[in-house]
């Protein structure tokens, strides 16, 4: 399945798309990061290891995207590795522990100190000097709200 770009009205803030839409209905999580231009490397994951369709569920839930500067930071050949179909499993534990089930708003993420991901696996969270952390990564920007969920947006790639 091949992710198109699609047109829509969108508010933007900080150069990431909220609240998107397209003819009047709300886009889910894979339209939404598509339509915002800076999760190019997060679609193309998401195809490689077939799990478009399961964020184009009902949901709801939350994500936290890397963006396309955050999987820059990877070592190099990580990202490459990762997209060789033999590596698929892998590809999904990793893409899934950027995924909690549930929609999470920033105002809940501040008061918990852990979430479980799809993956198994428990991510840390924690405010250090106002900014949010998940693991390692900075939350950059919050609250991306989708027709199956939320998005928050990370600066760097979680790895279980």
């Amino acid at each position: 399945m091949r992710i198109r770009f699609l047109a829509c009205a969108c508010i933007l803030v900080s150069g990431f798309t909220v609240g998107c839409q397209t003819q009047g209905k709300k886009m889910d999580i894979v339209e939404t990061a598509v339509a915002a231009g800076n999760f190019n490397t997060l679609a193309k994951a998401l195809e490689a290891g077939d799990l478009v369709d399961a964020l184009k569920g009902e949901g709801p839930f939350t994500v936290f995207a890397p963006t396309d500067a955050a999987f820059a930071k990877l070592p190099a050949g990580t990202l490459e590795g990762l997209l060789k179909p033999e590596k698929k499993s892998d590809l999904q534990g990793i893409l899934k522990y950027h995924v909690v089930s549930g929609k999470v708003v920033a105002a809940d993420v501040v008061k918990i100190d852990s979430a479980e991901t799809l993956q198994g696996k428990k991510l840390s969270i924690k405010v250090n000097d106002g900014t949010v952390m998940v693991n390692d990564a900075k939350v950059t920007n919050t609250d991306i709200g989708c027709s199956n969920g939320v998005i928050h947006v990370i600066d760097s790639v979680l790895l279980p």
